[in-house]
């Protein structure tokens, strides 16, 4: 079977037909489920198990579930987990209760997604944080020093990988120093090499344990002067292939995102022209069930087909989704509330 290689989503909670007409005849390779798809577990389940009927396989559906703000699956039905700067201030006075509890943390929140037939999740978000990062990303960050972000994302990606979800790494090379909001503007980073190769360390640290990364939608002066790194094959090839030395599979950040410019198939041609391997897009601003799909088949168009290196990287990513480690979830809830206890006050 042939695959688009793209990422699309669903337009709410029910699959409709026009959309599982689309599943099967452009074939993504995977799906994200946005807010609007999340009502209840039973809904959900439902939904993920239709979404593979349609495709005629089990692709890996995505979330955006970081804990924190960026959360899809809300409260109260599912539990509320705590955003990733919160584990960060822990860390600076308790390290290793820190790790436990992003670990914990992450193990808990990956059985919730299992639970679903969710097996990929878009965190953790790994960009070391600035006293300028905007808030688009703060403390969705684990903080601010290279050896807390890698210690904490390491954790969250063994929590969720022993839960059976396999993580993204965001936002790569480092949007930390960007201080615009790349859903409606498009940063501009001057630092010099120096400082980004120090920025980027985090990723190199943690290259080889994560199965797929996501690009940021940020110019850096030092790397291409002209070009944000979703669509600069000099960023892609020379700094996230080689300078931090990333060879799992990367995605676009969303193509939807308004720092790009122009139509979505533009964005998605030369963003696989620069090396992207599969692109992202979530149709997070539309609401009208037509405008979202007519959004999938023009980046499914755009897309071409997964193949070559890309399409064993993916292969790669499915595969790093293993069977969940035992685990008791009553007592990994009492030791995680006791970690944290008190913790979120503190940020």
């Amino acid at each position: 079977m042939s695959l688009s290689a793209c990422i699309t989503s669903v337009s709410g909670p029910v699959l409709l037909a026009e959309e599982r007409a689309f599943l099967r005849e452009a074939a993504p390779w995977g799906v994200i489920l946005m807010g609007r798809s999340c009502v209840d577990k039973a809904q959900v389940q439902t939904l993920t198990r239709e979404i593979h009927e349609a495709l005629g396989r089990e692709a890996l559906i995505f979330i955006d579930q970081e804990g924190g703000r960026v959360a899809r699956l809300k409260a109260p039905e599912w539990p509320k987990f705590p955003a990733a700067g919160v584990y960060g201030e822990l860390y600076s006075s308790a390290p290793e209760a820190a790790e436990e509890a992003c670990y914990l943390g992450h193990r808990l929140m990956g059985q919730e997604l299992a639970e679903l037939g969710i097996h990929a999740d878009c965190a953790p978000c790994c960009d070391l944080r600035q006293l300028d990062t905007h808030d688009a990303i703060g403390d969705r960050s684990f903080g601010y020093t290279v050896d807390a972000v890698v210690s904490l994302t390491e954790a969250a990606l063994k929590g969720l990988s022993d839960a059976g979800v396999a993580g993204v790494v965001k936002h790569m090379p480092g949007q930390g120093r960007a201080t615009m909001d790349t859903h409606y503007d498009l940063p501009s980073v001057g630092a010099d090499m120096e400082t980004l190769m120090q920025d980027m360390s985090v990723f190199s640290a943690i290259s080889d344990q994560a199965p797929m990364g996501m690009t940021c939608h940020v110019i850096f002066e030092a790397f291409d002067a002209h070009l944000p790194t979703t669509i600069s094959e000099t960023v892609i090839s020379e700094t996230i292939r080689k300078r931090i030395g990333f060879d799992g599979l990367l995605m676009t950040d969303d193509l939807g995102m308004d720092a790009l410019g122009g139509a979505l198939a533009d964005r998605g041609a030369k963003a696989r022209a620069a090396g992207c391997d599969v692109l992202l897009h979530c149709s997070g601003f539309l609401q009208d069930p037509a405008d979202i799909l007519n959004e999938m088949e023009e980046v499914a168009s755009a897309a071409g087909t997964l193949d070559g290196q890309a399409l064993q990287r993916a292969q790669t990513a499915e595969q790093a989704v293993k069977t969940p480690t035992e685990f008791d979830s009553e007592q990994g809830w009492a030791r995680f509330n006791h970690l944290m206890s008190g913790a979120e006050a503190r940020v």
